[in-house]
């Protein structure tokens, strides 16, 4: 049996894992913005990165994938983070911090400021 736990840097890791991929891979279906499109999810060091096709046209005019958010994890604070892509730097940048996944998942959902889903 394969565990869980990761590897980073001669450090021990409990992110990414598989069952928090897929909880933020089902709450993605269920956001408010660009739903016509598929998001991918991928696994990074410590956490998750989130992409999209831009249908809008507004960060990339020929509707290339572009970022929508880092998910990470901070075990020194135990807590998740949230940043959003500043793409007119290239640059990540801090949203928010949450306490726990599903509130993280519940503010990206419904970006009612449009800093993610652009």
């Amino acid at each position: 049996m394969r565990s869980t736990v990761t590897t980073l840097g001669g450090a021990a890791s409990a992110q990414p894992n598989e069952f928090d991929y897929k909880r933020i891979v089902r709450a993605l279906e269920q956001r408010r913005r660009y739903r016509y499109v598929t998001p991918v999810v991928t696994k990074t060091a410590n956490g998750y990165r989130i992409q999209s096709p831009c249908c809008s046209r507004n960060v990339d005019p020929d509707g290339g994938v572009i970022d929508i958010a880092l998910v990470l994890f901070d075990e020194g604070k135990g807590n998740w983070r949230l940043l959003r892509k500043d793409h007119a730097i290239g640059v990540w940048e801090l949203d928010s911090e949450f306490s726990r996944l599903a509130e993280l998942l519940d503010h990206l959902k419904e970006d009612a400021e449009r800093r993610f889903w652009q």
